[in-house]
């Protein structure tokens, strides 16, 4: 590694410890996950190159990943991507990112060459979006609970099939929150920074089916990584 390279890894991690993340990652079980993704420098994939990284059991449209196949694995806008128990992937597809977690389970959805939409039928995922333009279709995240209006944004996603619950963090930028229960319970969020995390629930037995939560399992350092391999930053990261 030069030593360009080094100095500019060294600033990336500095600045994810100066800003207090480590600590949410350490405590998340994220820790190993996300220094073995960041042992380069995040930079922007080569045109061609799907994944970033990758760890454990996981499977592209059937195909188990391995160190050896997975500069050659394109992940497509319609791809379904699913890990085990100890697996993991970061991936890019066009301009979007993502970091699908451990037992998770996403299908991505198009009509064309870009993604339009997602369904996150288990597990949790982070994912950054570009920008879309007034005339391009919204992008649509689909939980087990929720559908979430996207047109360029961050948002960290869970989908717990045993608590019959969803949880949408915007971490910036803004969506629409509404609730497969019943689509016309929804939620316009505004986030800068992680501002507004929800819980949408499957019905009305828990209370309000949207409901406030908290920010968690998901940090600002995973967001500045897969924004860099898409070739952007987070709006609170110059690194």
């Amino acid at each position: 590694m030069s030593s360009n390279s080094t100095n500019t890894r060294r600033a990336f991690l500095e600045k994810a410890f100066n800003t207090g993340v480590w600590a949410t990652v350490a405590t998340s079980g994220l820790l190993s996950s996300l220094v073995k993704a960041m042992a380069d420098v995040p930079t922007e994939l080569p045109l061609g190159q799907s994944i970033y990284n990758f760890a454990g059991d996981v499977k592209v449209d059937g195909k188990i990943i391995t160190k050896d196949n997975m500069a050659k694995t394109v992940i497509r806008a319609n791809s379904l991507v699913v890990t085990g128990e100890d697996g993991w992937i970061i991936f890019a597809v066009g301009k979007d990112a993502h970091h699908l977690r451990e037992n998770s389970h996403l299908a991505l959805e198009s009509s064309g060459v870009f993604e339009e939409a997602m369904r996150l039928l288990a597990g949790s995922v982070l994912s950054v979006f570009a920008t879309r333009k007034p005339n391009e279709k919204q992008y649509k995240m689909h939980t087990s609970t929720a559908t979430v209006g996207i047109r360029g944004t961050a948002v960290y996603a869970e989908s717990d099939t045993a608590l019959n619950r969803s949880y949408i963090c915007t971490c910036y930028g803004n969506v629409k929150i509404s609730a497969r229960a019943n689509p016309s319970i929804s939620e316009n969020i505004q986030s800068a920074h992680h501002d507004s995390p929800r819980y949408i629930y499957a019905d009305a037995s828990q209370g309000d089916i949207i409901q406030p939560a908290p920010m968690k399992n998901h940090n600002d350092a995973e967001l500045q990584l897969i924004e860099a391999i898409v070739g952007r930053t987070t709006p609170f990261s110059s690194v």
